[in-house]
């Protein structure tokens, strides 16, 4: 016999933890809808073509790929190099993210959409990465843009959609931090290496690993003169509040028109004057998400300081994501929550409510045909009030249906024994109390369970 197991990478979620993770998603779901934002899903699925080449080498090794169906053994012998044999192959491919489909999607239906589209999609995705720990070949992402919209208030609610999550999901001390691309092209511009924008992004990138010896040492090898490293060191060692690194940022990269239109960007979305954050955004100019990707608002969600983790969301603004499709000149903006990282943190600083982790309020204990019949009639009653009740589906010991109750994290039993069928009462007992008492089988309905 084969012992059964899931594939490297993959997880089984239980009841409990589906109903945590739901609560996250409905969580975040709720405040998508509150702010305008119109649900998408695409297929599981996306043609090969669509995908490959959007993320880079590395990320076309990555893609879990779909055998073609039928004969594909002749077809696969007239392969000559191992890009022919793909193409014999496969066709197909489980989608690597959700903000590619998403491309796909607008190009596809763009003379249907109401422009600036806003959407959120909440959905798996799949990467034939190396499985370790918070690393998995099938997760969730979460992720809400705005494209066909340049205005700068997009940026300003998304971050306000992060602000209200955080603060529905009882998680304090989040910190928002974010950066402009527009800052880290200037500072190539200023010391005249535009050319070497990536190289010196890439190590700035590493400030927090590396420090700041490495971060010189990397930089001297990607070519960059004594005077530039000092340059990019001064602009490291900015520090100060916000307001006081935007200042600093202004006087340091004053040559760079380019610079100074992202630290405006910046200081509109900080202080725009149209709401207050409850999690106020940091300027950290080490930020530098999407290389090649975004090009103004880069942010990036960092979990509280109390808890080992890090970044659980992250997004920024784009210019041009549906020109990969043939349709130039649409601009956007987005942001993702790192769903399970969340879970982690939620679970490790115990703030997922107790509705969050049950549903069945009541279990009516089964003690006979004519009790049964009386139980279900109560269940059926609560039912039809919104409150989850069950009855134990056979008639067994007291002992065992209590037993499965507490297995089930059921809060509340039901008793209708012999005497409180004559008596025309109901016994309730609170497990978590140990409290049992007794109540008019009518009012049962309008207890507080």
């Amino acid at each position: 016999m084969i012992k059964p197991s899931i594939p490297k990478g993959t997880r089984d979620f239980g009841p409990v933890i589906v109903r945590k993770r739901n609560y996250i998603f409905q969580t975040i779901r709720e405040v998508f809808e509150l702010y305008g934002f119109q649900p998408l899903e695409t297929p599981a699925m996306e043609n090969l073509s669509t995908l490959t080449g959007k993320y880079g080498e590395e990320g076309d090794k990555l893609m879990f790929k779909v055998l073609n169906n039928g004969e594909i053994f002749a077809e696969a012998e007239k392969a000559t190099n191992n890009k022919e044999l793909v193409s014999a192959l496969s066709e197909k491919a489980l989608r690597y993210d959700l903000t590619i489909p998403f491309a796909r999607f607008v190009v596809m239906n763009q003379n249907d959409l109401a422009m600036p589209f806003k959407r959120y999609q909440m959905q798996p995705v799949w990467r034939a990465d190396r499985p370790q720990k918070g690393r998995y070949r099938e997760f969730y992402q979460c992720d809400a843009d705005v494209v066909g919209s340049n205005s700068l208030l997009n940026e300003v609610e998304l971050l306000l959609i992060y602000d209200t999550v955080f603060s529905r999901l009882g998680l304090q001390g989040v910190e928002l931090r974010v950066n402009n691309r527009k800052i880290l092209y200037g500072l190539a511009e200023v010391i005249g290496k535009t050319d070497l924008l990536t190289d010196i992004t890439i190590s700035i990138d590493k400030l927090d690993k590396i420090g700041a010896e490495g971060v010189r040492k990397e930089l001297s090898e990607r070519g960059l003169s004594t005077e530039d490293i000092n340059t990019i060191e001064q602009f490291l060692a900015i520090d100060g509040s916000s307001e006081e690194k935007l200042e600093k940022l202004r006087n340091l990269l004053k040559d760079s028109p380019t610079a100074q239109k992202g630290i405006e960007e910046l200081a509109f979305v900080l202080n725009s004057g149209y709401t207050s954050y409850n999690s106020i955004p940091v300027v950290d100019v080490t930020l530098a998400r999407g290389l090649n990707y975004y090009t103004g608002m880069i942010v990036e969600v960092k979990a509280p300081a109390t808890v080992k983790m890090g970044s659980i969301g992250g997004g920024g603004r784009y210019d041009d994501l549906t020109g990969l499709f043939g349709l130039p000149g649409i601009s956007g903006v987005g942001i993702s929550f790192g769903v399970d990282r969340i879970y982690d943190v939620l679970e490790e600083l115990k703030l997922f409510p107790e509705t969050a982790q049950q549903s069945t309020r009541v279990l009516f204990l089964n003690l006979g045909e004519a009790n049964a019949r009386a139980a279900f009639g109560h269940v059926q009653a609560l039912r039809n009030k919104g409150i989850a009740a069950e009855i134990y589906h056979e008639s067994s010991k007291m002992d065992k249906q209590m037993k499965y109750a507490d297995k089930r994290g059921i809060p509340f039993v039901a008793i209708i024994g012999e005497s409180e069928l004559q008596e025309n009462l109901v016994s309730i007992k609170n497990l978590q109390t140990g409290q049992q008492e007794k109540i008019a089988a009518a009012t049962v309905a309008d207890f507080t369970f």
